[in-house]
């Protein structure tokens, strides 16, 4: 092996250099010293300068010197909005920083000292001394190039786990909100961190209670290594504040957090971490009438960050007592928001889903013993710039699931004669016994078809065929709602329907609304009832107008009828009050006869009757012209303000393009404003939005059949063509059959054009 030799003269060079380099730091490092007084103070007065520039506030220290090589000492800092309540004051505050990071440009706290300190934070009559924390910074004019969300949420979290230090002694330490009805004190007596242990004891006040909490656990913040829980000291965590200012009741035992990495690669960051909690309460008029409690729930998070968008990925997985489940959640935020949710929680046992079900949510299934697996995907996908092509599967499979007993409710209690009690704003009205012999029921056989048929035709055509769920029908929903940024379209099936009158309140809350689901899909997936029986009772117990339950009373209140008399107008006109009974009165006129805005309506719903051969095609209207209000009720009578929603209906459907669950929308006059009354001015805007609606309804079904025309033609154009490259007919026979398809189309697009209104 050949020696290779260094000569003694590059030696020499090599170390003078690094000799000169030492003397130089050296040198530096004794000038940066004796000068970091100036230094410090000329950084002090760039940063008030700052806050007065750019946030109006006024920024005082009283003393700021140097106590060590890189330790500093402030004492009687405060800050001041212009013309504001002070927002943040502190006696005593020291900090050391580690050398190290600071030689490669990072500020790593080592040590912090604080006493007495306050952050004051007020919103009386409008004015907040905080705005500045929402200040927007000006406008760079470099609108070109969007934010890298990856590199921002890396960025952000170092610089925050960064600034918390690896040795805190907090003492005193008071954070107030005071607003124009509520306040909060909470006081941090005292918050240790030595050698990464955290141990604070908090005393919380808001005016209606008070409390001491306790924040515990492993703090490595620059390690990425965090596990901490907070508790209650003998009693819950919680804050009255929030029920009082945002009708939300909340409290628990113990919440958990653990941070274990923040990982930056490849343009995406990846933060890892486990949230868990006991023993929480929830309460909220939109969630449910009764306590919920989870009694531990967590999840195992992998959250990824890229360049626009965030996700929970689907190696995630969610803890709920028994059970778990895999979540995938993506919101991509350009060049077009993006919604991605999909659950999957694989074969679970049956009874570990029921017993895992939070206490208080679904009460009537409470107690339920069942047996088998049940599996349950969900996948969900929503391009905001493509809203009509969104993408909705939930499904729940069972392999071997039977009911062995029920919980508080009875779900078989509707095979058998029962006592049914509607509520009303939660009271209770007169009973109603449904059963053979009873003068409140009626047998289906006894119910008029026009009246089954138009109900079903509206409100669940595929009722027959369906099991409890139309799932384009809720797709459809989703999307008019995402349209409208309201809920105003439901998917609701008869079976839906009738579970919620039958089993649940009127509580218009999420929790029902699941439990609603849940009870449909044991009732049709397990063969509770038929569906003859489930249509009979439907017609016996639903509302039909003010204190009318039942198909048999609402014929006699209405029309002075038996339920087997009914025409197809008077059961168009009932179906178009069922998922609005008490405006039923509302679309007659004075007269006894409908008013002219359910014209659309009963011309659309007897179409589609007609088209399945549920009644004859008529010309007339389907009966609307014969309608009439018996005459005890006609006196008086209220006047219809808005029209059919028949361009909703004409957008809604099943499988088959046939509607469901929608009705015309009616309103009881509005009075005169005092100016009106004041002018003898005539209140006509209602009309005029009606008939306006009524425009727009007949040019949306003109636009559709106009459509609907020319996509039949092209077909009939290209069957017409097709037959030139046929060889094995006669000419006369082409000839004939071109002559055939050309009479068919024009036959067909003449009867098309007479559907218009």
């Amino acid at each position: 092996m050949r020696r290779i030799s260094i000569n003694p003269k590059y030696l020499r060079i090599a170390g003078i250099v690094a000799a000169v380099l030492v003397v130089i730091v050296l040198i530096g490092g004794y000038v940066a010293y004796s000068k970091r007084e100036v230094l410090l103070q000329k950084a002090i007065s760039k940063a008030k300068a700052k806050a007065k520039n750019e946030y109006n506030l006024d920024v005082k220290i009283g003393q700021a010197h140097f106590t060590g090589l890189s330790t500093v000492a402030f004492s009687d800092i405060s800050v001041v909005p212009y013309q504001r309540d002070s927002v943040f004051s502190v006696k005593k505050f020291t900090v050391s920083v580690k050398l190290m990071p600071l030689l490669v440009g990072k500020i790593k706290l080592s040590d912090v000292i604080l006493e007495n300190g306050l952050i004051n934070l007020t919103s009386k009559n409008g004015v907040r001394n905080f705005d500045f924390l929402f200040r927007k910074k000006k406008d760079t004019g470099d609108t070109t190039r969007k934010a890298d969300l990856s590199v921002l949420s890396n960025n952000l979290i170092n610089e925050v786990l960064y600034k918390i230090p690896d040795n805190l002694s907090l003492h005193n330490f008071t954070v107030r909100f005071t607003d124009d009805s509520t306040r909060l004190n909470a006081l941090a007596t005292s918050a240790i961190i030595d050698d990464g242990e955290l141990k604070s004891t908090i005393k919380v006040d808001d005016g209606t209670a008070a409390s001491t909490w306790h924040f515990d656990g492993k703090m490595h913040a620059s390690d990425k290594d965090i596990d901490v829980k907070l508790y209650a000291e003998g009693k819950k965590v919680e804050l009255p504040i929030i029920e009082k200012k945002f009708k939300l009741k909340l409290n628990f035992d113990t919440i958990t957090t653990r941070l274990t990495n923040v990982k930056h690669s490849s343009g995406e960051t990846k933060i890892e971490g486990y949230w868990a909690v006991r023993n929480m309460l929830l309460n909220h008029p939109g969630l449910s009438v009764s306590d919920i409690v989870v009694p531990n729930g967590s999840i195992d998070a992998h959250l990824l960050v890229g360049e626009n968008y965030v996700s929970l990925d689907s190696t995630s997985v969610i803890h709920l007592k028994k059970i778990s489940a895999k979540p995938f959640i993506k919101y991509t935020l350009n060049p077009v928001k993006i919604y991605e949710l999909k659950v999957q929680t694989g074969w679970l046992n049956a009874q570990d889903i029921f017993d895992s079900f939070p206490t208080g949510m679904f009460e009537s299934l409470e107690g339920m013993k069942v047996a088998g697996k049940l599996n349950y995907n969900l996948n969900f996908y929503m391009n905001s710039a493509k809203v009509d092509s969104l993408k909705f599967d939930s499904r729940l499979s069972k392999d071997n699931f039977r009911i062995i007993s029920y919980g508080k409710a009875d779900l078989s209690k509707l095979n058998r004669p029962f006592v049914y009690i509607p509520y009303e704003k939660g009271k209770p009205m007169p009973p109603h016994n449904i059963a053979p012999n009873s003068s409140d029921f009626t047998p289906l056989e006894n119910i008029s078809p026009n009246v089954r048929n138009a109900v079903m035709t509206a409100e669940d055509p595929s009722f027959y065929r369906n099991h409890g769920f139309v799932e384009e029908s809720i797709r459809k929903s989703i999307v008019t709602d995402f349209k409208e940024k309201k809920f105003k379209r439901g998917g609701s099936t008869i079976s839906m329907q009738l579970v919620k009158n039958a089993f649940l309140s009127r509580n218009k809350t999420l929790s029902r609304k699941i439990e609603e689901i849940l009870i449909v899909w044991l009732i049709e997936n397990n063969g509770i009832m038929t569906k003859n029986r489930m249509l009979e009772v439907y017609f016996n117990i639903i509302e039909w107008g003010r204190g009318i339950y039942g198909i048999r009373e609402a014929s006699r209140y209405y029309f002075d009828k038996s339920p087997s008399e009914l025409t197809i107008g008077e059961s168009i006109f009932l179906a178009s009050i069922v998922p609005n009974p008490k405006a039923g009165l509302y679309a007659f006129q004075p007269d006894g006869s409908l008013r002219q805005g359910l014209h659309g309506y009963f011309n659309l719903i007897g179409r589609l009757m007609a088209s399945k051969g549920l009644t004859q095609r008529d010309s007339n209207a389907y009966g609307f012209y014969n309608v009439r209000l018996k005459e005890s009720l006609r006196r008086g009578t209220p006047v219809i303000v808005d029209s059919a929603a028949v361009d909703s209906l004409m957008k809604q459907g099943d499988d088959e393009g046939i509607p469901i669950g929608v009705a015309p929308v009616y309103e009881e006059p509005k009075r005169p404003n005092f100016f009106q009354r004041l002018f003898g001015a005539k209140d006509t805007s209602a009309e005029a939005r009606a008939e306006e609606k009524i425009k727009e309804t007949n040019d949306m079904i003109k636009k559709r059949i106009k459509q609907e025309i020319s996509a039949m033609k092209d077909d009939y154009k290209r069957r017409i063509d097709a037959l030139d490259t046929v060889t094995t007919r006669s000419k006369q026979d082409i000839k004939d059959e071109k002559k055939r398809l050309k009479q068919e189309s024009k036959d067909k697009e003449k009867e098309m054009k007479s559907r218009m209104p």
